[in-house]
């Protein structure tokens, strides 16, 4: 019996950079009330990337150390003005939940 390995052609995908995972934070009262109790904070992120991208490119541009990262699909709502539909576009949400030792300021 032969031993061999077969390799499977996958794409290899370019690698985002962090400037281009992070759109902005966003701060809402409750996104303030999750920063200021349990130190996790949100963000509008690209929708190609998936956690680990977060999860470098959050630790590379605000110089932290993160500990969980939470990712959520969301979809586009409906819209209406005058007299046509539409749609707003769907989007990707990432809580990003810091060490106890590390602290982003936005303000």
């Amino acid at each position: 019996m032969a031993d061999y390995v077969t390799t499977i052609n996958v794409p290899i995908e370019p690698r985002l950079e962090p400037h281009q995972v992070i759109f902005r934070p966003l701060v809402t009262e409750k996104g303030t009330h999750r920063s200021s109790r349990y130190n996790a904070y949100a963000f509008e992120v690209n929708r190609l990337a998936d956690k680990d991208d977060v999860r470098r490119a959050v630790e590379s541009l605000f110089d932290v150390k993160v500990i969980r990262v939470n990712v959520q699909n969301r979809k586009g709502k409906p819209r209406r003005t005058r007299f046509r539909q539409g749609k707003t576009k769907p989007w990707k949400k990432a809580i990003v939940t810091l060490d106890s030792e590390h602290r982003i300021n936005f303000f």
